[in-house]
């Protein structure tokens, strides 16, 4: 299958970057290397792009796009690792950062990976292929209160545990092996007039499974934390988001970074001595255009954040 994926926010990022074209930047999630075409088109050859993914095959694809460029560094990890990746490949400092938090087309219309809850497949939903955990263990082998819990937190989902007791229920019988085995338990559960109002009935449990086998937010403060340490000054961030809950640890990161005085409001003078290391660039998301939403529907949710090291 062909790595398709159309990326989100293209200009908006590229501008975000500020690129100086013998500058070091990094794409953390290159995917089909969309917006890393975009960046390594703006640098010279003293210039470096470092793509990191945990996808195999978004890596490969990668490779074949930017053949032509030798700047580039391949990195098959997840950005979580940042740190250790620039410390292995021996770059102390960079100038640019982007996050897409987002999962790539390729990965959603590869209906083996699992992702879609509109294609059977083997329950998976893993973007690190190497790794063990998969939708089928959580499906199977959580309890109803762990599935009830993800299905909220993750999910927002308001029939958490009506859903989590009719998987347990289910499973009793036979395993659930597959994607569409889930929609049509996920469909049992809700009662029909919310199945009729709202969006697809499976769409927030299949996002809170994703993001629990791929630890989506347990990664994020740390390793925004950890990219901006390794920026160099008038570096820039720029981080993707396609829900509320990864948009609201970033917004509530990028606050704490650019004021992180803990002393009490009433304190007349901060004694903590925490200065500000960031300076937030966007006070309000930037949102897709009407009409990029009308060529990618998949982009309506997302939301772009730019922060500067001071």
């Amino acid at each position: 299958m062909e790595f398709k994926h159309i990326s989100v926010l293209l200009q908006e990022c590229i501008e975000a970057l500020n690129i100086k074209e013998n500058g070091i930047y990094v794409d953390c999630t290159m995917g089909g290397a969309g917006h890393s075409s975009e960046i390594i088109k703006r640098l010279s050859s003293e210039g470096m792009l470092i793509g990191i993914d945990q996808d195999t095959e978004a890596l490969n694809a990668a490779k074949n796009k930017l053949q032509t460029y030798n700047n580039i560094k391949y990195v098959h990890d997840n950005f979580n690792n940042i740190d250790n990746v620039l410390t292995n490949i021996d770059v102390p400092k960079v100038d640019g950062i982007l996050m897409d938090l987002g999962v790539s087309s390729y990965q959603l219309d590869n209906s083996e990976r699992g992702f879609s809850y509109m294609n059977d497949a083997p329950l998976d939903m893993r973007m690190n292929r190497e790794s063990s955990l998969t939708a089928y263990d959580i499906v199977n082998d959580y309890s109803e209160e762990e599935l009830t819990k993800i299905f909220y937190e993750f999910g927002e989902e308001k029939f958490s545990k009506r859903i989590a007791n009719f998987i347990v229920n289910n499973r009793k019988e036979k395993p659930i092996d597959t994607t569409l085995e889930l929609v049509d338990i996920i469909k049992a559960a809700i009662p029909a007039k919310a199945r009729r109002e709202g969006p697809h009935p499976a769409k927030r449990i299949f996002q809170a499974i994703r993001i629990e086998v791929n630890n989506e937010l347990g990664i994020l403060n740390k390793s925004i934390e950890d990219g901006i340490n390794r920026l160099n000054q008038g570096g820039r961030m720029a981080i993707i988001t396609f829900h509320s809950l990864e948009d609201r640890i970033v917004k509530n990161k990028f606050k704490k970074l650019e004021s992180p005085c803990e002393c009490p409001p009433d304190f007349p003078i901060c004694v903590c001595n925490k200065k500000p290391i960031i300076k937030i660039i966007t006070r309000k998301p930037i949102e897709p255009s009407k009409e990029e939403v009308e060529t990618n529907p998949r982009s309506r949710s997302a939301k772009l954040r730019i922060i500067e090291k001071l």
